[in-house]
Parts: C-alpha cells; structure tokens; sequence
C-alpha cells in the first residue's frame, strides 16, 4: 500500500523512533602455548563509548587487512532484553566486529531492534545488528528506527534485512497477500534505497540549534527522498538526523540465488555458507565478481563466512568431519564441533589463505559456547597476532574497514 506523502517536518528536537508495527504504516610464527583467559564481565557499569564519528571527519583512509569476527547472540525463549546482556557483554569484551539478534514474525519473541537498543548503553564498542523486517512495514519507520539506534549507540548500529513471505504473517497485518520470496527481496531491495535517500536528507550541519534566533535547522540543507517503489512511495525528509555513521552497515546473507542478488547490491558485509576452505574462497570470488558486475567496488566488501559452533570444553581434536576437515553440512547450514584451539585453527587456516575476510558465528548453545569462543578461539587468536587487540575506532564502519558514505543528495 502506497505511504501517505508526509509533508518537510521541523522536530524540535529528533525523539526516539520505534520499529514499525501492524498500526503504522605479519602475524608472528604460531605458539603452542596456551592463551591467558579472559575473565568473564562484570554486571558493572561499562565505560562510557567514545562520541561518534564526527560529519566532517573525512573517509578512513585504506588500512592494512583485518581478520573480521561476528556472533549471533540469539537465546531462544528469552522474554527480557537482559537476558541478552551477558552475551553483548561477552562480545563486547572479546572485541567482537558486531553482533546479530534474529527477529522474524514468524515466531514469537522480543522486538530485535528495541533489544539491542536497550543494549547500547551497556556496551562500548560493539556494533549491533538487528534483523529487521521490510514486508509489511512502513519503509519510513524503519529506517527512523535505524537511524535513532545509530545515534544512541554512537555509530555502532547495522541493519540485516528480512522479509515475510507466509500467509500467518500476512494476517497478522491483514494489508495485503503473502508474496513469493523474488517480490518479497525486491521490495527489500527498494525499502533500503529509500532509507538511504532518507538516510541522507538531513545534510549533516543541517542542525543549527541557535537559541536566539529560535532556529533549529536550516531548511536549505532539508531534502525529499521522492522515491516511489512497487509497493510504496516515500517523500521524507525524515524526522530523525544524519546518522552518525552516514548510513547504518548492512549486513546479508548471500547463500541462496534470491537472496545473494539482494546481497550483490545492498550489502556492505555479505555472509556465505561454506564446509571447506576451497569453497568459501570460490563463494567469495563470485560474489565480489558479480558485485563489481553490478557496478560496486568489491574492496568496498567485507565476506565474512557463517557457521554454527558447538565447543567443548577442552582442547581435543575437533570430531571427524570438523575442525582442520571443514565444518559439517546439516540443514541448518555448516555446523563446527571441537574445541575452541581447533577453531582458531580453521579461523586462522582460512583467513590466511584470503578466503574470506572473517567469520559470523552462531554458538549452538549461547552463554556456554560463546564464552569459550571468547576466553578460547579469540584470545589464541590474539596471542598469535591474528586477531586485533583493540577495536580500531568507535564506530561498526571504523571496525570494518569501511568507509563513510557521502550524502546521496549531494553527490547525485
């Protein structure tokens, strides 16, 4: 259903958005040794994180490469954002890239978004990625509610984009029919170009704040989105600044033909499946291929392969079929089981050979699996001088190597 056109708002001041609901619409020779461990964090009050990413502070200039590393921090049943709070925690300590919240309405839970803006404010340095549904959403609200997570993590904020395509999730709205999976990344596809357009229709000094005169911004530097979809039509500006990171990373999977091509175009950090090294290498080659085919810059990409881990305690060699042999494919995707030395192993295995960029990783059981990613496969990563010891900024595109984006309205 088309968007109502709102007409150029003047906010007072910009208030906290909401998702959108039914009702709106090199490394030193490897050591043997074994790691230091880290110690589990405390439920003190982290430090305060570092301010943004200034808008006149220019793009990062090229840097050496990076072993990228993400988690999934999904806990099944959870009904209260701090129960996600010990794994952000653990993240965040283990100087972790970002991490990811599922969400779908497909299936009961917290709001992902809500969750992990509940979560800024007690981590420092983390990005944080929801997955955020763009069927049966208002494109304008969404990217709002974006915008405003970016803002109050300070630059930290990503967005993975999903969509609905069942007829239980069609009622729940009740606005329209389930469509097929092709229209429903399409539509994605389109509501990301409208965000960013919205994205960038405040420039960034827009804001004056000039109590004498009662000016709040400069209308000059205001600009419409005017982007009509198939589905929707957007003319903004939006109601919520700039964001801090110019636009919010996003992150895709990139495994079946329909989603890859969505990946190919929209995303900054694209994630792939794959059980050996040979393969992630391939799907790396492809998707960079077909990006630059699709007139983007494939250094401008991060890769990072996507497997589920189940670590036992100790160092054991990892299980037939696991560890230095490739991770398992199972229905869920590849599936790692061994210790957390043996996935240092594979981690550094692949990236050394340029495999991929880095890795997402989902813990088969979250509290336990994730604290010795950390305390284990992380720290041996660190103690080899693979992996860095210290986030390299205070923002998700600083941590990424990635670059902040000029205005769209400016450049067009």
């Amino acid at each position: 259903m088309p968007e109502p056109t709102p007409t150029p708002p003047l906010p007072p001041t910009p208030p906290p958005s909401r998702h959108a609901t039914p009702a709106a619409s090199t490394s030193p020779p490897p050591s043997t040794s074994p790691p230091p461990t880290r110690s589990t964090p405390t439920p003190s009050a982290p430090t305060p994180p570092s301010p943004h990413l200034a808008p006149s502070t220019p793009p990062l200039p090229p840097t050496a490469r990076r072993l990228h590393l993400a988690t999934a921090i999904d806990v099944p049943g959870a009904t209260r954002a701090d129960d996600f709070l010990p794994l952000a925690r653990f993240a965040d300590e283990g100087l972790l890239d970002f991490l990811t919240l599922g969400d779908s309405f497909a299936a009961p839970g917290l709001d992902a978004l809500s969750v992990l803006a509940r979560l800024a404010p007690e981590t420092r340095r983390v990005g944080l990625v929801p997955t955020v549904t763009t069927t049966h959403t208002e494109p304008f609200h969404v990217q709002a509610a974006l915008a405003t997570l970016d803002w109050v993590s300070r630059g930290r904020a990503g967005w993975r984009p999903g969509v609905s395509t069942t007829d239980a999730e069609a009622r729940l709205f009740g606005r329209r029919a389930a469509v097929t999976a092709r229209e429903a990344w399409r539509e994605a596809g389109e509501v990301v170009e409208a965000a960013r357009l919205l994205w960038d229709s405040w420039e960034d000094d827009a804001e004056i704040r000039d109590i004498p005169t009662g000016r709040f911004v400069d209308r000059d530097k205001l600009h419409y989105a005017d982007y009509s979809g198939s589905t929707f039509s957007v003319r903004g500006p939006s109601i919520v600044p700039r964001p801090p990171q110019g636009h919010p990373v996003i992150v895709a999977d990139a495994n079946d033909p329909v989603r890859r091509a969505f990946a190919i175009r929209h995303a900054d950090v694209l994630l792939v499946e794959a059980c050996g090294r040979e393969q992630a290498a391939a799907l790396s080659a492809e998707v960079r291929a077909e990006a630059a085919r699709a007139g983007r810059e494939p250094a401008g990409l991060r890769v990072l392969a996507s497997l589920t881990v189940e670590l036992s305690g100790g160092e054991q060699s990892a299980e037939p079929g696991h560890g230095g042999g490739g991770p398992r494919l199972t229905a869920h995707g590849p599936h790692y089981r061994g210790g957390p030395v043996d996935l240092a192993e594979l981690i550094g295995d692949w990236y050394a050979a340029g495999a991929v960029d880095g890795f997402h990783l989902r813990p088969a059981a979250p509290g336990r699996d994730l604290e010795r990613l950390v305390n284990g496969t992380v720290a041996l990563l660190q103690h080899r001088g693979v992996f860095r010891a210290f986030h390299p900024g205070s923002t998700l595109r600083e941590h990424l190597g990635l670059a902040r984006p000029a205005n769209l309205h400016l450049t067009a």
